[in-house]
């Protein structure tokens, strides 16, 4: 992981599926565990989903806060909605 992989949760959007333009960092915690059951996919998604589901796991979401707070986005906000 780098740092600015953080940065990532935040701003990247899911891009398909049942959760489609919700922030990664927003994704509810059985999706993402649906996703180490049955495979992240290939490329930057698949990392970002993965980093957020070890996050989501243990516990550390609240670790996002502070990021959040600095770049002024709502849990369960879309930008560029």
């Amino acid at each position: 992981m780098k740092p600015e992989d953080l940065l990532l949760l935040l701003t990247r959007q899911m891009p398909y599926g049942k959760y489609k333009g919700r922030l990664i960092a927003d994704l509810p915690g059985q999706y993402l565990n649906w996703f180490a059951r049955e495979g992240f996919p290939n490329g930057e998604i698949g990392q970002l989903l993965q980093l957020m589901q070890e996050i989501d796991h243990n516990g550390l979401s609240e670790l996002l806060t502070p990021l959040r707070q600095q770049l002024n986005i709502r849990p369960n906000s879309n930008p560029g909605r």
